[in-house]
């Protein structure tokens, strides 16, 4: 599942969550169940046709502002011009499913870690099919956004066998917070200000 082309993308390094920081949180929260609350923030501008470019923001934990991450990063995003974008950054859908491989890179490697299987490779190939129909308002009864969303996972593991990497992604689910957004009602709010 290798579809990495070679110039621009060729990960060299394997997955990899340290148990002992995953225990040592874990065990901090637990004492202060205070200092679970987070608040992730992302500011964007207009940035010409469909495009909008974004920085992060700080990153909120217990009602205190880590500013080190203010302006860190910068995203733009805009569409593909088969679907009347100019094409300078990736498309909304594609941030989608960033997120999901973020997250779910994120959660193997710290499930693998919990149970002691040290993972050598990960690769993701995901999809995202969406019914314009639905956009456009020309078919009411196709919803606006995403139809599905799959996912085709590759472990490899020296100290796995195929049904330990199975449960990994079996329970994946059950552990990830991006697929549980994705999965689940959550309370959005948009206004004016």
């Amino acid at each position: 599942m290798n579809h990495f082309r070679e110039a621009k993308l060729t990960p060299t390094k394997k997955p990899y969550a340290d148990i002992n920081a995953i225990r040592d949180t874990q065990d901090i929260v637990r004492k202060r169940p205070e200092l679970g609350k987070v608040t992730f923030k992302l500011k964007g501008k207009a940035n010409g046709g469909l495009s909008i470019a974004s920085q992060t923001g700080p990153l909120v934990q217990n009602g205190q502002a880590d500013n080190t991450r203010d302006g860190k990063f910068c995203l733009i995003s805009d569409e593909p011009v088969a679907l009347l974008g100019t094409d300078t950054g990736v498309s909304p859908a594609e941030y989608v499913l960033q997120a999901l491989a973020g997250c779910y890179t994120v959660t193997l490697a710290s499930m693998a870690a919990a149970k002691g299987i040290d993972l050598n490779g990960l690769e993701l190939d995901l999809n995202f099919d969406i019914d314009l129909n639905g956009f456009l308002g020309l078919d009411e009864k196709v919803r606006k956004g995403a139809q599905a969303i799959n996912v085709d996972i590759a472990l490899s593991s020296d100290t796995a066998n195929r049904e330990q990497l199975e449960a990994l992604v079996r329970d994946l689910p059950n552990n990830s917070p991006i697929h549980d957004t994705l999965a689940n009602p959550v309370k959005i709010s948009a206004r004016l200000v």
